[in-house]
């Protein structure tokens, strides 16, 4: 009888087994994949930067590929129109001994900047898409070292790099030839920042996170495009509230709004958001007209990673504290995006995050982290490649867990509109850096917010605060329906124009009839 029950037992389990295995859904709305480019490329040699182009709905690739036996690397910029067709490609005649380390765009110019052998000696080249005209041009500065970031506005390169233990912004004036470091920011290390150059408004925008351990403002200050400081202003909160990270609305319109996030007491954690309409002004007292805050409690979709049952007791207890005049404190590390103008006003996405740390017990940094130049790490890659290590760490980590994505609609002065948010599963990297991307779906209503894991478009189709599936997912399709795809790497998704995102890799593809072929793809996703 035992033997019956044992074999009653295993029907049992497969039928439960097979029951968790059945397929998903088949989503309502699926994007189209009408488009694929291939690179005959292998990861071991070679190196690709991808700059998508909004003006013109193109992409350029800058590519760095080893000699094969002997000689010097070569690196040239390739471009590819809106149906990823190939345009012409221009050589990059990199002096030896340079590396690669940084690459941004205006308009259709798009520029790259490599360090030399010599201490503070930078090589320049700048491409213009359009014309195909490349210009170049070497600046021995002498004191810069580490480069973290790199914009551009009006034809002039701002490079974040570190002088003398100090965050600082470095000017490449590329009509004249000359260079000067900005007098304005010298930031001592470590800092938490943010920078921004809005081709718009021909402003570069500074926004500073300083606290005493306690207390924490932020200091805004704006630059025209020349490097000469316009306006510097403190934003503070009152109370025991502080200020931690911060966004400032882009565009040439009359609104201003800053957004962001706010602690108690505690500048290792958020404590939720804040927004402040900074065209409102200040009160005689110094504080500002317009300053809300937005308890994570309070949204409608921050804890919809958690069971039910868990986010009722959590409440029950902010309840209980609330009636004792304490608040309940969160432990949540967010890395914000650039704000994203809609019809109603700005959309800010947040990713949710978890340090995880080895055992070999160095000290935390001023901000709950380890040491670091800038933005909780973040190295403001587009790409993440191999020379994707801007990272100095006294205290070893072993990356970084992003739970969920926080998406929330502000109108122009700062009020709240909707919140909503997206799960994520599994997602980790050595490196603080964006997962999501998110792009607008035609009549401006609902958005898209996505990633990529092993070959998979996982999305989410946000309307507003309404719930909707958060487990929608395509594979990324080839340009033969017959070819398999194995080994993808350094695989990424990056917003591109109008409702079209673009994932990039490197794969290894197999067709049905031939060899196999090791290539970096660019994919179109289109809503």
């Amino acid at each position: 009888m035992k033997y019956v029950y044992l074999l009653f037992c295993i029907l049992v389990g497969s039928a439960g087994a097979y029951a968790q295995k059945k397929p998903l859904t088949k989503p309502e709305i699926e994007p189209r994949q009408s488009y694929r480019a291939e690179l005959e490329l292998e990861t071991y040699s070679s190196d690709v930067q991808v700059q998508p182009l909004v003006e013109d709905s193109s992409v350029v690739l800058l590519v760095e590929r080893d000699p094969r036996l002997a000689g010097k690397t070569e690196y040239f910029f390739q471009k590819f129109n809106h149906a990823l067709q190939p345009r012409t490609k221009v050589d990059i005649p990199v002096p030896r001994g340079y590396d690669f380390q940084r690459l941004c765009a205006e308009g259709t110019d798009v520029y790259a900047v490599f360090s030399g052998t010599e201490p503070g000696t930078l090589w320049v080249a700048a491409y213009d898409t359009r014309t195909g005209e490349l210009g170049t041009g070497e600046f021995k500065t002498k004191r810069a070292r580490e480069i973290h970031e790199l914009k551009a506005l009006d034809g002039n390169l701002f490079v974040t790099v570190v002088v003398d233990q100090h965050l600082t912004i470095l000017l490449l004036n590329l009509h004249t030839a000359q260079f000067q470091f900005l007098p304005s920011v010298f930031e001592p290390l470590p800092t938490r920042f943010t920078f921004m150059a809005d081709s718009a408004t021909k402003r570069a925008e500074l926004i500073l996170s300083e606290s005493n351990g306690f207390k924490s403002r932020l200091q805004l200050k704006q630059l025209d495009d020349d490097g000469r400081l316009l306006r510097s202003e403190f934003v503070q909160a009152g109370s025991e509230r502080g200020l931690l990270d911060a966004q400032l609305s882009p565009g040439d319109s009359a609104a201003r709004l800053l957004a962001g996030t706010y602690t108690l007491r505690d500048s290792r954690y958020s404590q939720g958001l804040f927004a402040s309409d900074l065209t409102a002004g200040v009160t005689p007292t110094g504080q500002r007209r317009s300053l809300r805050y937005y308890d994570f409690l309070n949204l409608k979709h921050f804890f919809d990673f958690m069971k039910p049952a868990k986010v009722a007791r959590m409440r029950q207890r902010s309840e209980r504290l609330r009636a004792s005049d304490r608040q309940f404190r969160h432990h949540y590390q967010l890395l914000m995006h650039d704000m994203v103008p809609t019809p109603e006003g700005f959309v800010l996405v947040s990713e949710v995050y978890y340090p995880r740390y080895n055992n070999t017990g160095y000290s935390y940094g001023n901000w709950g982290m380890p040491y670091n130049y800038g933005l909780g790490g973040y190295n403001g890659f587009g790409y993440p490649s191999r020379y994707n290590n801007f990272y100095n760490s006294r205290r070893g980590s072993e990356g970084f867990r992003t739970s969920h994505a926080l998406i929330c609609g502000f109108d122009r002065q700062g009020n709240l509109l909707w919140d909503n948010s997206f799960i994520l599963k599994e997602i980790e990297h050595t490196q603080l850096q964006e997962t999501v991307r998110i792009r607008p779906l035609p009549g401006g209503q609902r958005i898209a917010i996505a990633y990529l894991k092993d070959d998979e478009f996982h999305y989410k189709i946000v309307d507003r605060a309404a719930t909707t599936p958060n487990d929608w997912q395509v594979s990324l399709q080839t340009a033969n329906p017959t070819d398999k795809t194995s080994d993808t790497t350094q695989e990424h998704l990056m917003a591109w124009y109008g409702s079209r995102f673009l994932a990039v890799g490197y794969q290894h593809v197999r067709s049905e009839k031939g060899p196999g072929r090791d290539v970096f793809f660019l994919n179109t996703l289109e809503f």
